[in-house]
């Protein structure tokens, strides 16, 4: 047995997350001294190492007890999709070292993009140099805007020719952008005030639109919950990082993010990612074929 002290220190986490890790059910001492101090075992041990693992990749803590709730977790099973997550970011990071590497050499690595995004992206580097305490309030920590900016990287061509179309240029939209950055804080409580019951609204719909994987994506059902997802995410988002078609955006995101997808199969079952972006590019190409697109 291990007190509180003990795990957090071998852990390296505060002995506070631990108190609320066990306030809040996610993992509960396995028994008490007599003057009521927290004791851990090695199976408390091991559950919390898998709660550390889906923290890492950035998995909520409502998000990780309803994992490790559920009758058929299994968690040697867990172990190995974590494992997979995880070597999805390590495989992404080891293509950047590798060009990295190439570029100290002096070799001639060029990447001829169709759009120039860099001074939007240089907004939100600047943002997340500065504005520490509003990306850990609502990002949740700096490292989950880190993979914000990533997936803006990523997406560069597309989220380029979104703004062309909606504002015209880009230097139109990453003005925009500029002035909701620089009244984040304001811009984001308001959206705040409306939030937590938007986000458990979607959250419900996201699970109602996954739980019958093999009703046609087609299907006036699952239309009716993609178009109740997108008319809340209008609804809801303030501050748009993207210039965003909703449909077309998750369709993408959901189709081409190996991150995102493994993370969707791990929370609503193997083949949800492929799923959602069925609907959703089922939605988007008939909207397109209404606007004669």
């Amino acid at each position: 047995m291990k007190t509180i002290s003990q795990v957090a220190k071998l852990a390296g986490i505060s002995t506070r997350a631990l108190q609320y890790y066990d306030e809040i059910g996610l993992l509960k001492p396995s028994s008490l001294t007599r003057s009521g101090y927290r004791l851990y075992d090695d199976e408390a041990l091991q559950k919390l190492q898998q709660i550390l693992f889906f923290k890492e990749l950035g998995f909520s803590l409502k998000e990780i007890s309803e994992i490790m709730q559920k009758p058929d977790f299994d968690r040697i099973s867990a172990f190995k999709k974590q494992k997979e997550l995880l070597l999805l970011k390590r495989n992404r990071v080891n293509r950047l070292i590798e060009l990295l590497t190439r570029l100290e050499k002096g070799e001639m690595c060029m990447s001829f993009k169709e759009f120039d995004l860099s001074d939007y992206i240089n907004a939100l580097e600047t943002f997340k140099n500065s504005n520490t305490d509003d990306i850990v309030k609502y990002w949740g920590s700096v490292e989950n805007f880190e993979l914000f900016i990533q997936k803006a990287k990523d997406n560069e061509s597309q989220i380029a020719r979104r703004a062309i179309k909606q504002f015209g240029s880009i230097e139109e939209y990453t003005e925009a952008i500029k002035y909701n950055l620089s009244h984040f804080s304001e811009l984001m409580d308001k959206e705040q005030e409306k939030a937590p019951e938007a986000a458990k609204q979607i959250n419900d719909l996201y699970r109602k639109l996954t739980a019958d994987l093999k009703r046609e994506v087609s299907s006036s059902e699952t239309q009716d919950i993609v178009r109740k997802i997108l008319a809340l995410m209008a609804e809801n988002v303030t501050v748009d990082f993207f210039a965003s078609n909703y449909s077309e955006m998750i369709m993408n995101i959901y189709s081409d993010n190996d991150y995102v997808r493994a993370i969707a199969d791990t929370k609503y079952g193997n083949g949800a990612a492929d799923y959602i972006a069925g609907a959703f590019g089922c939605y988007y190409n008939r909207q397109n074929s209404e606007n004669g697109q």
